[in-house]
């Protein structure tokens, strides 16, 4: 199998979770950018929010994944 046949069938197996991950990234890139674009403030700071990012998605998808695990054990 080459390395396209890889790629594809990853992207096809796994096209919501791709599709979440860039979302969450333009929204965190976006909200960056325009308070920065308000606020001038240094460039570390810019570059520390933006590394932010990182745990952030983290946290987001640890709490998703919760709160569709206690959705499922609710009874109806």
């Amino acid at each position: 199998m080459s390395v396209i046949d890889r790629l594809k069938e990853y992207a096809v197996t796994h096209q919501r979770g791709i599709v979440h991950d860039l979302l969450f990234a333009l929204v965190w890139v976006g909200l960056v950018s325009a308070i920065f674009s308000v606020v001038d403030g240094p460039q570390w700071a810019y570059y520390l929010l933006m590394l932010t990012g990182v745990p952030a998605y983290f946290g987001f998808v640890y709490s998703w994944q919760l709160a569709k695990q206690q959705h499922a054990t609710d009874p109806p």
